[in-house]
């Protein structure tokens, strides 16, 4: 393919985008609406925000590139996210009610809007956003890397340059119209791509031939190993249930039933779009099983194999599903930045005059931080995989035992939060227990679990309602919301 028009296409591409955020932001109501669109997306935006974020960079590169080397084994990605999603639809939707504004508020109000763990989990999830954000990078600059010729480290860069300016200028309300856009180019992009792979590779029969035995085995268990393939599983759907960015969909909504069924709608979506990466992968090894890194797979069907227009489409496809995951996570990020980390510093949160400016400044900074960390890492599952069991994995336990059990405490939640991520790191430290686990979500969310029920049973009951700690996490907000209300 000419690079030239690729890059042409996509400069246009990018240039609509910036417009559209500008165009649907113009009448921007202050610093709620700049961060939650003031709460009032229906149901059809909310399904298309969902979805652009969870088809990321995990699906487009990362699962192409598992798939290549280890066959169904890559629909893994896609079945951990859409229980992840589902599961957050059934038990998380019902909080729209509660007027959250960060993911930390809600983990607060499950222990009486404790300060300590609200001012820990902020901490958390900023740099899980940051973790999130930076993986999007990594996965992006890698792509264009490849596809324009550039050093590695400028294509993230250009990544990087491209999400910012819209997101910066229009804030929430353009990250979720662009991703309206989006949705519909990475889909019709990825089922073109995969309907003329499986074609290009002689069809099914020569696509399945051309495949190692072991990768053709139920979920490529046969390849990997079935404590494998659950770990990429859990961690993925703990992934997407303690991602902020998703959270943040579900207070953005116009109502718990517009959250709720966007959700579920998204999941069972996903879930068929599990095959799809999968697909990708095993017709890249068909046509070319020497490729030095399997990351490149989708760009070199792309670039290599496919007709001009089409390869045009689905490489636009692929930076899109990295674009739009990334502008989420950076308006996560920047909310729990303005709404937990400003607070926890100055004692107040800023002015609702101050908000959208700092909101701005905010946005960069972020995105400065997540650069740095995509130019230490070269493989998007190691980092996507060991970051959510080091970050999430408390945070996923402190979500699920303060829904659910009466009996948890402040004490409870920090023993969770802080044990997740100390036994991650002791796995991760460890390479046989990495070889035989493949990361280290599953014993990291039972040390998280286990460490919240233990010090719960030993420390006091709480003594604030669910009422009471709402109205504490309310006059905190009130600066922020002054000017929409």
């Amino acid at each position: 393919m000419n690079t030239s028009v690729f890059v042409s296409a996509f400069v246009i591409y990018i240039a609509f985008l910036v417009w559209l955020g500008w165009f649907v932001s113009r009448q921007q109501r202050g610093g709620e609406d700049f961060l939650l669109a003031g709460r009032s997306l229906p149901m059809m935006l909310t399904l298309a925000t969902t979805l652009a974020t969870m088809v990321g960079t995990g699906s487009s590169i990362g699962a192409v590139g598992f798939a290549y080397s280890n066959g169904w084994a890559g629909t893994l990605y896609g079945i951990g996210g859409a229980l992840g999603i589902l599961l957050t639809a059934w038990w998380f939707a019902p909080v729209r009610a509660q007027r959250f504004m960060t993911m930390s508020e809600e983990l607060s109000w499950y222990v009486g809007a404790n300060r300590y763990v609200k001012n820990l989990v902020g901490v958390l999830i900023l740099l899980a956003c940051i973790g999130w954000l930076g993986a999007h990078i990594l996965g992006g600059g890698m792509y264009l890397a490849w596809i324009a010729g550039v050093d590695p480290t400028i294509a993230k860069l250009l990544i990087a340059a491209g999400f910012s300016i819209y997101i910066v200028i229009g804030g929430y309300r353009a990250v979720v119209w662009t991703d309206a856009i989006q949705v519909v180019v990475l889909f019709f992009g990825f089922i073109l791509m995969a309907a003329m792979s499986v074609y290009l590779a002689g069809g099914w029969e020569s696509l399945m031939s051309d495949q190692p035995r072991e990768n053709l085995s139920f979920l490529g268990i046969e390849k990997i190993g079935a404590i494998h393939a659950l770990s990429l599983v859990a961690v993925i759907m703990v992934g997407v249930m303690a991602t902020p960015s998703f959270r943040q969909r579900i207070y953005s909504a116009s109502s718990v039933k517009a959250a709720r069924n966007s959700f579920a709608l998204s999941g069972s979506l996903y879930l068929f779009f599990s095959f799809i990466p999968a697909l990708i992968g095993m017709a890249a090894y068909a046509m070319n099983p020497d490729l030095e890194n399997r990351n490149f797979s989708f760009p070199f069907l792309a670039m290599e194999v496919l007709p001009l227009t089409v390869g045009v489409i689905v490489l636009i496809a692929g930076l899109s599903a990295t674009m739009s995951s990334a502008s989420s996570d950076a308006i996560a990020g920047v909310a729990i930045l303005l709404r937990d980390i400003y607070i926890l510093f100055t004692g107040r949160v800023p002015a609702e005059q101050n908000m959208v400016r700092y909101s701005r400044i905010g946005l960069v900074a972020i995105i400065g931080v997540s650069m740095l960390l995509a130019f230490i890492s070269d493989d998007i599952i190691v980092y996507i995989t060991g970051m959510i069991a080091t970050i999430m994995s408390g945070m996923c336990a402190c979500g699920v035992l303060g829904r659910f059990w009466q009996r948890y405490t402040w004490q409870g939640a920090i023993a969770s939060l802080m044990g997740g991520s100390l036994i991650s790191g002791g796995v991760m430290l460890s390479p046989s227990l990495m070889t035989y686990w493949g990361n280290p979500i599953i014993p990291a969310m039972g040390g998280a679990f286990a460490a919240g029920i233990l010090i719960s049973l030993l420390t006091p009951r709480n003594k604030v309602s669910p009422d009471e700690a709402a109205d504490i996490l309310a006059r905190e907000r009130d600066i922020m919301e002054v000017e929409s209300r």
